[in-house]
């Protein structure tokens, strides 16, 4: 059975697959221009984007902290200066690898205490921590069709209601 975490992660990657194509028709220079928001361009909010999808699938795995964070210069470095579709394709990489998370994971509801460096420890949910990566993007999506607008070029309609349209259209 398709459980409701794994349709609302699906859901997210569909989300950023429909960001990523919408830009992919914009000129270039959009990606890399620099706008007054939460950051600086769109290239660099995809960065946070992808550096947070890549800290939290650690954290949904159970890796210690102190094994977490040395890795977050890497992944900084890593989205820095890509192109549109470079940055697509460490999407892709994270995505499959949270759904081979989510395939070794088979109680999404399994309890869970997470620690924090500057809130201390929350028990939890490892779904509660999903949607929590999905709220993220939706989040940050939202601020990069403000940064289009801002540079006159429209976002693309990411809503999860036109998700699960377009999904039953297929079936």
């Amino acid at each position: 059975m398709f459980q409701h975490s794994h349709q609302l992660y699906e859901y997210h990657v569909w989300a950023n697959d429909r960001l990523f194509a919408h830009l992919e028709q914009l000129p270039k220079d959009v990606f890399h221009a620099e706008v007054t928001s939460i950051f600086p361009s769109v290239s660099q909010t995809l960065g946070h984007m992808y550096l947070f999808e890549q800290l939290y699938r650690l954290v949904l795995a159970e890796i210690p902290n102190e094994d977490i964070f040395p890795k977050i210069p890497g992944w900084t470095e890593e989205a820095r200066g890509k192109t549109v579709d470079e940055m697509r394709q460490l999407f892709a990489g994270v995505a499959e690898q949270f759904r081979n998370l989510l395939r070794r994971t088979p109680d999404p509801d399994k309890a869970m205490t997470i620690g924090h460096p500057q809130f201390g420890s929350l028990d939890t949910h490892f779904s509660d921590i999903l949607q929590h990566v999905v709220n993220h993007g939706t989040y940050h999506r939202g601020n990069i069709t403000a940064m289009l607008r801002q540079q006159g070029h429209a976002g693309v309609p990411t809503d999860y209601l036109f998700y699960l349209m377009e999904r039953r259209m297929k079936e």
